[in-house]
């Protein structure tokens, strides 16, 4: 087990985008499910009350949500399985994208483009990924 410690500056910037990236999707599943899921989906429910979906799926979704956005985030910031955490993260941001449009909530969808933007880099610099789970076990 071999843990590339390069100090080189691509290296570094691409550990601390990935942290950060990271932990701000870990920290919005996890202050979600510290409110509780079900205020989370109540919540959800109302902003999404004239969109052409069924409650029930707009709930579940929002009971489902806080667990994926954690974990998802925990396993970018601790840089595990990167390329398809990324992955998932990306197909994520196009879901909540689709939503967020279903209800022309544009400034919100505008957010969701730039964290989908870091996605995308992340994804094509991942050569870069070696302060990580992935760098320290050489895989993927």
């Amino acid at each position: 087990m071999k843990f590339n410690t390069s100090n080189s500056d691509e290296k570094i910037a691409y550990a601390l985008l990935r942290a950060v990236a990271g932990v701000n999707l870990l920290m919005h599943g996890v202050s979600r499910l510290l409110a509780g899921p079900e205020a989370f989906a109540g919540h959800l429910t109302e902003q999404f009350a004239h969109a052409p979906l069924p409650g029930s799926l707009i709930h579940g979704f929002g009971v489902v949500l806080p667990p994926i956005e954690g974990l998802i985030g925990l396993l970018l910031l601790i840089g595990w399985k990167t390329r398809w955490t990324l992955i998932a993260a990306s197909l994520l941001m196009l879901v909540l994208t689709f939503g967020t449009a279903l209800v022309q909530n544009w400034p919100v969808a505008g957010s969701q483009l730039m964290y989908a933007l870091v996605y995308s880099v992340l994804l094509f610099l991942r050569r870069y990924n070696s302060w990580s789970v992935d760098g320290c076990w050489n895989k993927e």
